[in-house]
């Protein structure tokens, strides 16, 4: 009976210890080597370095190995969510709407009071280096500004300087034809200030995409407190209406995204064809929208997708409409062969 009280109690203390972690031993890596060597292990059974290079301001230059595109823990972006980002593609060798994509970022910086540590030319010819070191000829380049490194309180008082990070995105994307289901989201938007700025407070629109997914959808549609229509989780929306105008919410409380822009500019080429009766920006409500004849996402890498069915009813004849393709037509000739304003060749070596 001893013995058996014994072996209980063993048992019991086992049990303890694991509940309590103590039995979970954490490796110390006595060396900075021994560190390279384990992040090394990591990227070596990596087929295609899915990043072929990495800018950042702390370390002073361009980086290729993988292993050590990192950015610092004590970095206010990280633990604080002080920063800001944009992304231009690369595609067939050239960056498109890079200096556009620039002016934005800088615009969302100066709304987070972030400083820049490079002027505008500067942050271009950086990434345009980029890009060439990189030998990347179809993927995205995405770049952030942060308050910087320094310590982990609130304020960035004690970040000496901002810091400014890049990477090249090794990535194939192409022309959608296929229609995606949409749903109207649940969660929160966020408030116009924050709109407004492409900053990297992402968390709304993460939880956006994951609650369309767990619908089995594509992704979701944002609507104001107002009742009008706002955006996509990470994506402007755009509506063709059965007089065929083509509509695109008020930019005033979403970001003002760069292709959107760009096809509000190209669209008016259908206009002149008789095929669009007008393009125009305005407050569009739930119900004129899902009334729309096409309905699309707007996005860099997309750069149109159409959207065939919202809330589980289809918009229009639920069917890939005519002009939705039309006009992703024009958007993508101008990304693989427009003017040499919105094309920059990447100077590979």
């Amino acid at each position: 009976m001893a013995a058996s009280n014994s072996s209980f109690d063993q048992t019991s203390a086992i049990a303890t210890k694991a509940k309590n972690g103590e039995d979970f031993s954490v490796h110390v890596f006595s060396s900075s080597t021994e560190l390279l060597e384990k992040l090394h292990e990591k990227w070596s059974s990596v087929k295609q370095q899915p990043y072929p290079a990495m800018y950042s301001s702390v370390f002073g230059g361009i980086i290729l190995d993988p292993a050590m595109m990192v950015i610092p823990m004590d970095d206010h972006m990280v633990h604080r969510g002080h920063g800001v980002f944009d992304t231009a593609i690369v595609l067939d060798g050239y960056l498109y709407e890079l200096d556009v994509h620039l002016n934005r970022f800088l615009r969302s910086a100066s709304k987070a009071r972030v400083a820049s540590p490079f002027t505008f030319s500067e942050l271009k010819s950086i990434l345009i280096q980029l890009a060439a070191v990189s030998k990347c000829t179809k993927g995205t380049l995405r770049y952030w500004l942060s308050a910087g490194p320094g310590d982990f309180l609130l304020s960035p008082a004690g970040c000496p300087t901002s810091a400014f990070y890049a990477v090249v995105i090794d990535e194939d994307f192409a022309q959608c034809k296929e229609g995606v289901k949409v749903i109207t989201s649940a969660i929160p938007m966020k408030s116009p200030l924050f709109a407004t700025m492409k900053n990297v407070n992402y968390l709304p629109n993460v939880l956006s995409k994951m609650e369309a997914e767990d619908k089995g959808v594509f992704a979701s549609i944002w609507v104001d407190e107002e009742g009008y229509i706002a955006e996509g989780p990470n994506v402007n929306v755009a509506f063709i209406t059965s007089d065929k105008e083509l509509i695109l919410p008020s930019f005033d409380k979403i970001l003002s995204g760069c292709t959107a822009m760009r096809l509000l500019q190209l669209a008016h080429k259908l206009v002149e064809q008789g095929s669009l009766k007008c393009v125009k920006t305005t407050d569009i409500t739930v119900e004129d929208a899902k009334r729309a004849a096409e309905m699309m996402y707007v996005g860099s890498t997309l750069p149109l997708l159409p959207i065939i069915m919202w809330d589980e009813k289809p918009i229009g004849n639920g069917e890939v409409g005519e002009l939705t393709m039309a006009l992703s037509d024009l958007l993508w000739e101008d990304m693989a062969a427009g003017p040499e304003s919105q094309r920059i060749p990447v100077p590979y070596a």
